[in-house]
């Protein structure tokens, strides 16, 4: 393993940063690219003497791509955004790397694209997502395609910020309360990428769905999290009339886009291949969340989940 070199696009993220630790541990070297390196120098004091390189790249500018693949024998590509220019990073940004990959000789890839992805989706994100995945394909054929639900984690922008407008707000409204997920932990997706990237005789040119062991609706969702932080609140749905109007307001809570994606359920589809293919047992939330989510209760960690 310590000859081997992967290079992780985006590996300065929040889901970057634990599938750098994941492979670090593993003993083998890891190449962080990110526009600004910096984002991932944290990570330095984790690896061995030499283990981690940080390299300046952008996904949309082929021959920084092109330096950041050379000598790799693997390449993930985790780069995505939730709003912007979707078809410039998911779809052209992803083809891109895969050229890039294919033309420096490495021996895998894996592509980190999402449930929900759809070449035809009425969702820009998930069109482009869908799209990223067939240009991979096409220009990497072997490539292992990982879709995971929506993640959470120690520093995710899920459960906290669920946590904080719970705690700040005295009526929480609902938007697509019915919408169903399969959260997903962190560090179970680092592993299972981790998994496929370094065995890509195994997994090479499938595609894998990942859920976390729960389906819980987006009320379900805020609900559990009130009662993880002691907070008794009043749960208002959002009429779709109302949130159409929300998601037009500049910098609202909601784009239009991610209320298209909230139309349809984010759940692993009937017998995709998922965590049991990889060995992996997924974490529920009450696992590990109290961790993290102690901050929002009134008192910290002194306080118990039942207050109101």
């Amino acid at each position: 393993m310590q000859d081997r070199l992967v290079t992780i696009f985006g590996g300065g993220g929040f889901l970057g940063r634990y599938v750098a630790q994941e492979l670090l541990s593993r003993g083998v070297r890891v190449r962080i690219t990110e526009r600004n390196p910096g984002n991932a120098v944290r990570l330095k004091p984790l690896g061995g003497l030499g283990q981690i390189q940080l390299m300046s790249a952008d996904i949309n500018k082929s021959m920084s791509v092109a330096r950041a693949v050379v000598g790799a024998d693997v390449v993930i590509n985790l780069v995505g955004i939730l709003n912007g220019a979707f078809d410039a990073v998911q779809r052209q940004g992803a083809q891109t790397v895969a050229e890039a990959a294919t033309e420096a000789g490495v021996q895998a890839m894996v592509q980190v694209s999402a449930i929900g992805a759809n070449p035809e989706s009425a969702s820009a994100y998930g069109r482009s997502k869908g799209q990223g995945e067939a240009a991979v394909r096409a220009a990497f054929p072997t490539a292992t395609i990982v879709r995971p639900s929506i993640i959470f984690g120690r520093e995710d922008q899920f459960l906290n910020r669920f946590a904080q407008l719970i705690r700040m707000a005295p009526v929480v409204p609902l938007i697509s309360g019915g919408t169903k997920f399969q959260p997903v932990y962190v560090v179970d997706v680092a592993k299972a990428i981790a998994i496929a990237a370094l065995d890509p005789m195994t997994h090479g040119g499938k595609t894998y769905e990942l859920g976390g062991p729960e389906v819980l609706s987006m009320e379900a969702i805020n609900r559990w999290i009130a009662r993880a932080i002691g907070r008794d609140k009043l749960f208002v749905p959002v009429p779709a009339a109302a949130a159409s109007m929300i998601a037009m307001l500049p910098g609202g809570p909601i784009t239009r886009d991610q209320l298209k994606m909230l139309a349809h359920d984010n759940v692993v589809a009937p017998g995709a291949l998922g965590f049991q293919t990889l060995g992996i047992a997924p974490t529920p939330m009450a696992a590990v969340a109290d961790t993290w989510l102690v901050q929002y209760r009134r008192h910290g960690r002194f306080a118990g989940r039942a207050e109101a």
